[in-house]
């Protein structure tokens, strides 16, 4: 009947004991891993808008650049003639021009892509954790329940105590 008692005392102890290291982890103030891949996410999103921006201007700049050549071309072509050095030389500025401005449309693309999935990463992390604060609340109501039985389990064994004493002594 005694060792009947310890079992049951000390898995209850255990149970107790647990429940209350559990709730004390669960607590942690730390960033999660998962909050720190959000920081991280951020991060990215506002380094990918600086690039994008950074690319949309250079494109500007060289249209601009194309738009001179177009009409500095026009005119040499007027003045020289169509064939001439100038002409040619105007014609050979505008094409480098040109590949520039496609080559930054590329970059402006890159950039817009990276910055989509850098937001598809970070809302995904965020329903990661909302996810994890709903388990934790079903956790903690989990552990919550437990507690309560346990200490039902501990006032039901006091008053079983009582009983058996009261049957022993035959009172």
């Amino acid at each position: 009947m005694k060792a009947e008692l310890f079992v049951r005392r000390g898995a209850l102890a255990i149970a107790f004991a647990g429940l209350l290291a559990g709730g004390a982890y669960a607590q942690s103030p730390d960033p999660t891993p998962q909050q720190q891949d959000i920081q991280s996410d951020k991060k990215d999103i506002r380094n990918d808008k600086k690039d994008l921006a950074k690319d949309r201007a250079d494109r500007n700049a060289d249209q601009r650049d194309i738009n001179q050549d177009k009409r500095e071309l026009a005119r040499d072509e007027q003045k020289f003639g169509d064939n001439s050095v100038q002409a040619q030389a105007d014609r050979k500025d505008l094409a480098a021009d040109r590949a520039d401005r496609n080559k930054d449309q590329r970059d402006i693309n890159h950039d817009r892509r990276d910055l989509a999935k850098d937001r598809a990463d970070r809302n995904a992390d965020q329903r990661d954790i909302n996810h994890d604060k709903v388990d934790l609340a079903k956790d903690r109501k989990d552990r919550n329940q437990d507690q309560k039985d346990i200490n039902k389990d501990k006032k039901d064994l006091r008053k079983d105590r009582k009983d058996l004493r009261h049957d022993r002594h035959g009172h």
